[in-house]
């Protein structure tokens, strides 16, 4: 409590009471975690050398304790201070070391009290962007690559709880031989000071000429020092591998490099040249990194912080729900910090394909809607999102021939649905019944479910059967809770994407949400994790991909840009390839790439209730309002 007053003095007098009663009645956890608290108390003052000290008596008590959530918060800690010290190489060394331990205990964290799993969770996805900022800062692209995918699984995991490790996910970070050598002899300097406390606290004549003998030694080792952080500092092995690390991390570490020769595997089958683009929001910086199948990854920094980048992210949020807004000057702003710098390396690898991991708020952002000065990037590159290289499915191809498609609309949809404290209020999707309906006259095999008959009960009962299933409903992707989010069903029922994830067997290459909606464009930007956990909750079900809008669009766009999708998918398109065609045909307004030209709908005049024709001569839908919400998640072939 004192601590959070700021007033660190007094919390410090508080850690060193219970830490002296813990010592004294033989609580060896307590002890560690009094220590553990000692330390932040004394960075906050300026006391980095104590601080550092009391990390590591904290460390080793916590290690013979096996309290692994613990031990690697502090490796965190340490970490961090050494950062602090201007020390990134051996910070990186106990940054590595803490994301390792959190990798082999994903969510494991219920042993923790209730203050503690707080800091926790506060603290572990910032020790992994710190990381990956070091290892950049450092060009150690191919290790800040590794960090960055198991940060969004950090993140999911977070949000989600219980976000299972993968074959992938469960190797951690790679050390190279002499990070493994420093944290060795680390661990020796803290054994050695532990024994020496324990052999100075008995009376030196019960001891044996050997425990004698010991102590003598130990305490030449230690004379000259301090702390024992200083001692392993001040040990010339230390300063030889840490000059050696230096030296020699322009080469890469053969885990890193398997895996990201796997990966480049993965790219290279794919049947469009396609290149992955991580980003990484920072204070200071964005930072981007380009893996393409034929070269070493790229790292690009762009000079824009982290506030300026949210204040662009707001506003292109805005201006993309206003379908009468100038959109491109915003456009091209954020093109110019996330495509533009990789121009050449685009060109030069022949890029049709751009598989995207957004981080932080820039999950809000759809890529397809940038623009460069002559052409919307929808018109250039198709496009997917992933949740993380680790948790994806790059290669399976469905079979079109045992396509089937479920469509599901909730047409009289006036519900509302309440989330905690806050309540959705819903209306009427009258345009989602004719959308259904002519996606069943398009698509052979197609089963329908309108409003009262598409209650839980009846989706379930077919959910195996169908390889697409079509949801024209609404849907709220729930701000920072993604395990909240939900979808609003026709018989007034809603399902959350946990449920999902928990109790629908899917088996199906896609899963379309045409008329959900998130926080795009909203004042105050979350993480983005609810749009993350969309994506990795369906998939989790057994969904090979997602097709959910970020917002909610209004009937004509969404039911054009769908017969346009679902035309290009029947002529044997990739998922990602059938919405880059579905989008280019809104944009330029010619549908012959789609095969069919464009719908004749029904729009419903909602004052009157009954249909207004709209013709092919009706008002344009080339603004990223009308084709731009939809983002493809996971799998896009």
């Amino acid at each position: 409590a004192y601590a959070s007053l700021g007033q660190y003095e007094r919390a410090i007098d508080f850690h060193e009471q219970s830490l002296a009663i813990y010592r004294e009645i033989g609580d060896r956890q307590g002890e560690g975690r009094a220590l553990a608290s000692l330390g932040p108390a004394y960075a906050s003052l300026g006391q980095d050398e104590r601080a550092i000290d009391f990390y590591s008596q904290a460390l080793s008590i916590f290690s013979a304790l096996g309290n692994r959530a613990e031990a690697g918060l502090t490796l965190s800690n340490l970490g961090r201070l050494l950062n602090a010290q201007a020390q990134p190489e051996l910070a990186i060394v106990f940054l590595k070391a803490s994301v390792d331990v959190h990798e082999s205990i994903r969510g494991d964290i219920r042993g923790l009290d209730t203050a503690l799993q707080q800091s926790f969770t506060d603290t572990v996805a910032d020790g992994y962007r710190l990381l990956a900022d070091l290892l950049l800062q450092q060009n150690r692209i191919l290790e800040a690559q590794r960090v960055l995918d198991l940060l969004k699984v950090q993140e999911l995991d977070e949000a989600l709880r219980g976000v299972r490790s993968t074959s992938d996910t469960s190797g951690g970070v790679a050390f190279w031989q002499m990070e493994t050598d420093l944290l060795a002899l680390y661990n020796q300097v803290i054994a050695d000071a532990d024994e020496l406390t324990q052999l100075q606290a008995a009376d030196y004549d019960s001891l044996s000429p050997e425990q004698q003998q010991r102590l003598q030694d130990l305490r030449q080792r230690n004379a000259d020092v301090q702390s024992r952080f200083v001692a392993f500092l001040d040990l010339p092995e230390v300063r030889q591998l840490l000059a050696q690390i230096r030296q020699e991390t322009e080469g890469q570490n053969l885990a890193i490099e398997n895996q990201h020769r796997a990966l480049q595997n993965n790219l290279r089958r794919l049947p469009q040249k396609t290149a992955l683009l991580y980003p990484l929001i920072l204070p200071d910086r964005l930072e981007l990194v380009l893996v393409t199948a034929d070269s070493p990854p790229l790292r690009y920094p762009i000079a824009v912080g982290g506030a300026e980048l949210n204040r662009a992210i707001v506003a292109f949020g805005q201006a993309l729900k206003d379908p009468s807004s100038d959109i491109q000057p915003l456009a091209q702003q954020l093109y110019g910090w996330l495509v533009a710098p990789l121009e050449d390396a685009l060109a030069q690898a022949g890029i049709e394909s751009l598989l995207y991991a957004p981080d932080g708020a820039l999950r809000y952002v759809p890529l397809a809607a940038l623009h460069d000065g002559d052409q919307y990037l929808a018109q250039r590159f198709s496009l997917s999102h992933i949740t993380a290289v680790s948790l994806s499915n790059f290669d399976q191809v469905p079979d079109p021939a045992q396509r089937r498609l479920l469509a599901a609309a909730c047409a009289e949809c006036s519900f509302t649905v309440n989330v905690g404290d806050r309540a959705f209020v819903f209306e009427d999707l009258p345009f989602t019944e004719p959308e259904v309906k002519a996606l069943a006259e398009q698509i052979p095999n197609t089963r329908v479910l309108l409003n009262q008959g598409f209650s839980r009960q009846e989706l379930e009962n077919r959910l195996g059967s169908y390889s697409i299933i079509h949801l024209a409903t609404h849907g709220a992707v729930v701000e920072n809770a993604p395990r909240q989010s939900f979808v609003v069903l026709g018989s007034g029922e809603h399902v959350t994407l946990e449920d999902i994830r928990q109790s629908w067997n899917l088996n199906a290459e896609l899963v379309v949400l045409s008329a959900c909606e998130t926080a795009v464009g909203s004042a105050e930007l979350g993480s983005g994790v609810e749009i993350l956990g969309l994506g990795y909750q369906i998939q989790d079900a057994g969904a090979l991909g997602v097709l959910a809008s970020l917002w909610q669009v209004s009937d004509q766009g969404t039911q054009v840009l769908m017969g346009a999708f679902y035309n290009a998918l029947g002529q044997g398109m990739s998922k990602a390839e059938a919405l880059q065609v579905a989008q280019n045909a809104l944009i330029t307004d010619d549908f012959s790439a789609v095969g069919r030209p464009r719908a004749t709908i029904d729009v419903i005049d909602t004052a009157t209730g009954q249909p207004l024709q709209a013709s092919e001569s009706s008002d344009s839908l080339a603004h990223p309002y009308f084709w731009a919400p939809f983002i493809l998640i996971g799998n896009s072939l």
